[in-house]
């Protein structure tokens, strides 16, 4: 059985140092820390039985990994956190923010600093599945892996709001359209609400027989660059979705210049922007409430559904 002492020593640290990184009472440096992180994850240590039984009180701590990687709107992420956070305090539990990776979900759950994880900016084929089963701790993805039956899922259906979307502008006419969507560092990650929009707006286009296309956009001013030389190079586009809210406030002027936008964000984010067709809500705070609600159901024993999803609904302007 692996003890801490072979910790330290694959770290090249002190044993109390290892005890420190695990407790979390000392400062420790970023570098020493995710040597012993790295190696409690790759020794899978866990604490000795006697420790294990002590711990096994509730911490009444839920783990949200947040890893803040490029081209994440940080606007979303924190209304999504709101919603965890509320939810939470509600049920007299805190919460233990992760920014790290796979390391800092094995350290919480192995060091019993929490009860269950919740873990957010899920990718397709996310490498954080198999982390979660091996730590076998109630756990619920805030986004749609592939092979989501073999774990709990709670997320906004972005697949139902592509096709709401083509619907909608194939409805007022328009036969040539554009999603303008996340950094094309999130697609090349293949975060799963990017993919699983794509794939809704695709698949309905084809199915209207409308001509679709794609485009990642930037989240900050340089969208503006992007979203004129398509518009350059295809002035037959006359229907947009628009789902990028950190770039949606500096080319809204642009879009809704003889065109019908829908934009995919936040209620608060599409009130601020004047011109635009119709909107389709992210309900950020709650998914956050539906997560944490889930993962409380879980760490209560009751039954739940492995994939939920919160359905699209469009605001109309007209």
């Amino acid at each position: 059985m692996t003890t801490i002492a072979d910790v330290a020593n694959a770290a090249g640290v002190s044993i109390s140092t290892v005890s420190y990184v695990m407790s979390g009472k000392r400062t420790i440096s970023q570098d020493t820390k995710e040597r012993v992180e790295r190696a409690i994850a790759e020794l899978r240590y866990s604490p000795h039985a006697s420790a294990r039984s002590l711990a096994s009180r509730s911490t009444s701590v839920i783990g949200l990994q947040a890893p803040l990687r490029s081209g994440v709107d940080v606007h979303v992420v924190m209304e999504i956190v709101t919603g965890v956070v509320r939810e939470a305090r509600e049920h007299a539990y805190d919460i233990l923010l992760l920014t790290g990776d796979d390391a800092g979900l094995t350290l919480a759950a192995r060091a019993s600093r929490v009860d269950a994880l919740l873990v957010m900016d899920v990718e397709s084929d996310d490498p954080r599945l198999g982390t979660l089963a091996q730590l076998d701790m109630p756990s619920v993805l805030i986004g749609l892996p592939a092979g989501a039956e073999s774990v709990y899922c709670v997320d906004f259906d972005f697949e139902a709001a592509g096709r709401l979307a083509v619907e909608r502008l194939v409805a007022l006419g328009h036969s040539r359209i554009a999603l303008f969507g996340a950094p094309a560092e999130v697609l090349a990650r293949h975060t799963s609400y990017a993919d699983r929009l794509v794939r809704g707006f695709l698949t309905a286009c084809d199915a209207h027989g409308v001509d679709g296309t794609v485009h990642p956009v930037p989240s900050n001013a340089e969208a503006t660059a992007v979203v004129d030389g398509v518009l350059a190079e295809a002035p037959g586009i006359t229907g947009i979705l628009f789902h990028n809210e950190g770039a949606l406030p500096h080319v809204a002027a642009r879009l809704v210049d003889g065109r019908d936008v829908i934009a995919l964000c936040p209620a608060d984010v599409a009130q601020s922007v004047a011109g635009l067709a119709d909107s389709i809500d992210v309900p950020a705070e709650d998914i956050g409430v539906a997560a944490t609600r889930a993962v409380l159901g879980l760490l209560g024993g009751e039954e739940q559904a492995h994939v939920q999803l919160l359905p699209p609904k469009l605001n109309s302007q007209a």
